[in-house]
């Protein structure tokens, strides 16, 4: 109905003082401490939010992933794995960028793993800096085609129980049928929602 359009934000209290909120939106307007790029292997960009990111950011952001030096070769992040660079021409501080698997290349529950150390690496990352905000996107959800409501479960669950001393964990969805999806989601892994919740969403 109307009212999903004019269903800007939702949000759930984790830990001691963390919040999780879900919106849709543009991922490349956040303005917290970090926004997370589903990225592949090289960071040299891609499509999808790996694509709107760098052209938001400008040139010097891949410009700082190509001094990333190399684990092998044309792999600067591997799977699971996580790499932190500056926001350049974004509100957001600092892009950490993270590469989740690809769900038809791995057996279901290895992309489970997978999936969920991205989480992992982006909130570890994210604590290790000291930052109190974080946006992140439907990791390997685009093109990787991973299973929208699964993905959200591991999400959630993950960041709920790894949020450390964060303070907002944002989730900033492309479109409503993925945000009902994580809504759902969040209802069973968090619990009763926040009520008049708002956020670093301009």
């Amino acid at each position: 109905g109307p009212l999903k359009k004019t269903l800007t934000c939702v949000g759930w209290r984790v830990g001691a003082s963390g919040r999780v909120g879900l919106s849709v939106g543009d991922i490349t307007e956040w303005a917290g401490d970090a926004v997370v790029n589903a990225a592949k292997e090289t960071l040299l960009g891609g499509g999808g939010v790996d694509g709107a990111l760098h052209a938001a950011a400008g040139p010097g952001l891949v410009e700082e992933c190509r001094e990333i030096p190399e684990v092998r070769p044309g792999v600067r992040c591997q799977t699971g794995a996580a790499q932190i660079t500056g926001g350049h021409a974004l509100s957001a501080a600092h892009v950490i960028h993270t590469v989740g698997p690809v769900y038809a290349a791995h057996a279901p529950e290895n992309a489970r793993a997978l999936l969920s150390q991205s989480y992992r690496s982006c909130l570890s990352l994210a604590n290790e800096k000291g930052l109190k905000s974080i946006a992140f996107p439907a990791i390997s959800c685009g093109a990787f085609g991973y299973p929208v409501s699964e993905a959200a479960r591991m999400a959630l669950t993950t960041v709920a129980s790894h949020a450390g001393t964060l303070e907002e964990v944002h989730f900033i969805l492309y479109e409503s049928k993925t945000m009902e999806i994580f809504r759902e989601a969040a209802s069973l892994v968090l619990g009763d929602e926040i009520p008049d919740y708002s956020t670093y969403l301009a």
